[in-house]
């Protein structure tokens, strides 16, 4: 039926919502299923099925329920562009301490309308969250600024955090991947547990942890400089979770604030986040999004975009979250993906639909990974204009010919090329590890930099 005298109000402008700031307003890309109404009546029927409605009139309705319906307030249908209001009043608060849950934000905007028989697909792209509702998220508690202070850096501008992915990702046992961490840390920062990594019967986490914490000592004193890593604490179970944490900190002892724990926010969901988030405040909390192009992708025209998933990464405590590459690396993307950077790190930014004031909520750091080498990060630095986030280069630093250490030192000296404005080949000539991944990366090499064999006088038969 046609519930669009109920569930949309036209009438409404954007301008007089956002300025009542009783409203969570959400843009999406829906198209309606051939021979199922005209457009506003499709709109309507999601609003009703994201809200208060069915597909009967029912005897149960009152005004007050008509008061928290969720309305179409925008379409355009050549765009295929539609606009819902819903009132902050329609999502779930918790009993513990009225908290927002970001788990009854998703129930309602992209619950059962994404199975609805007259949609063809409808996409999330944007929404906007009024002040007093954003009060009422967790926001992060550690950010970027604290794994600064653990370097001894500076925590404003405190610039770029190298850091890898122990490769290959699965297959190694304890000795063996210590030895990794060991190695790598002789010349970077950071390195993370890969998604799949946990407590699997060749490398049991309890055996694994202390022998990576000891890595880290030795590597400490090697290099008088402090060092940090992401443990997976992810798991189905809460309790779990806080086992895998509690044991991470007591194996670490001393350097136990140089440890981030890092959470599937996507296959394990927001309670996982959350429990790590409220459970482990003092601990940067790594967002790993991991299956997250099953909704996002381009390609996929039902769920959520990336942008979305990184916005809702900072309302519920994420530090970082994985951002791509920005089309600068192997994985889907492109340089404007940038908007995703800027909105999970600014306290105003602008996105694809609506602008949002985060009103002093602290920022997450976008982390970075899939592909990257140092020559493809001047590239990427001058594309987002600054350089204060966390790369995990798996390849790029374990792929340099000359070692992860040089793979790590390599993309610390891509940083200064750009901040120095040089040109990479002229850098490249007083700069051994940098010059070196011309020849570690050579197809990135003939693409980027033509003619780097003679510039840097390598074979170019090699």
């Amino acid at each position: 039926m046609d519930q669009s005298n109920r569930y949309a109000r036209l009438d409404l402008k954007e301008e007089d919502l956002i300025a009542g700031g009783e409203h969570v307003l959400v843009a999406y890309i829906m198209k309606p299923k051939e021979g199922f109404g005209d457009y506003l009546a499709t709109a309507a029927h999601f609003a009703a099925e994201s809200s208060t409605g069915t597909n009967v009139e029912v005897s149960t309705t009152d005004d007050f329920t008509r008061g928290v319906d969720a309305l179409v307030y925008e379409i355009d249908p050549d765009k295929e562009l539609m606009k819902i209001a819903y009132p902050v009043a329609l999502f779930d608060r918790n009993i513990i301490d009225g908290r927002a849950m970001i788990a009854s934000f998703l129930t309602l905007a992209i619950g059962n309308n994404q199975g609805m028989g007259d949609v063809e697909y409808a996409k999330m792209y944007d929404f906007y969250i009024p002040p007093r509702y954003l009060t009422l998220f967790d926001g992060p508690a550690t950010t970027i600024s604290d794994m600064w202070r653990v370097l001894g850096r500076p925590h404003v501008d405190g610039g770029f955090i190298v850091g890898t992915i122990i490769k290959p990702k699965l297959g190694l046992r304890p000795q063996p991947f210590a030895d990794a961490c060991y190695d790598f840390w002789l010349g970077g920062d950071f390195i993370k547990n890969d998604e799949p990594q946990g407590n699997q019967v060749f490398a049991p986490l309890k055996e694994t942890i202390p022998l990576v914490a000891d890595a880290m000592k030795r590597a400490q004193d090697k290099t008088g400089q402090a060092k940090l890593f992401s443990a997976n604490i992810t798991a189905d179970d809460h309790y779990e979770m806080l086992a895998r944490g509690e044991f991470i900190l007591e194996a670490f002892g001393e350097n136990a604030n140089h440890v981030a724990f890092l959470v599937d926010g996507y296959v394990a969901g927001p309670a996982a986040v959350t429990t790590a988030r409220r459970n482990f405040p003092a601990q940067y909390l790594h967002f790993h999004r991991a299956g997250h192009g099953a909704v996002t992708s381009p390609q996929t025209q039902r769920g959520y975009t990336a942008f979305v998933l990184a916005k809702m990464a900072r309302l519920i405590g994420a530090s970082g979250i994985h951002v791509g590459t920005m089309g600068f690396g192997k994985m889907e993307g492109e340089p404007s993906d940038r908007q995703i950077a800027h909105m999970i790190t600014d306290d105003s930014a602008d996105g694809p639909y609506y602008h949002q004031e985060w009103n002093g909520m602290k920022p997450t750091t976008p982390i970075i990974s899939g592909g990257m080498n140092a020559l493809r990060m001047p590239g990427f630095f001058e594309n987002l204009g600054h350089s204060n986030l966390i790369l995990t280069a798996g390849g790029g630093s374990f792929g340099h010919i000359d070692g992860a250490a040089a793979g790590a030192t390599s993309l610390r000296q891509a940083e200064q090329c750009w901040k120095e404005g040089a040109d990479p080949l002229e850098f490249a000539k007083e700069h051994k590890e940098f010059a070196r991944a011309f020849e570690s990366f050579p197809h990135d090499a003939d693409r980027l930099y033509p003619g780097w064999r003679e510039a840097l006088r390598i074979n170019s038969a090699a």
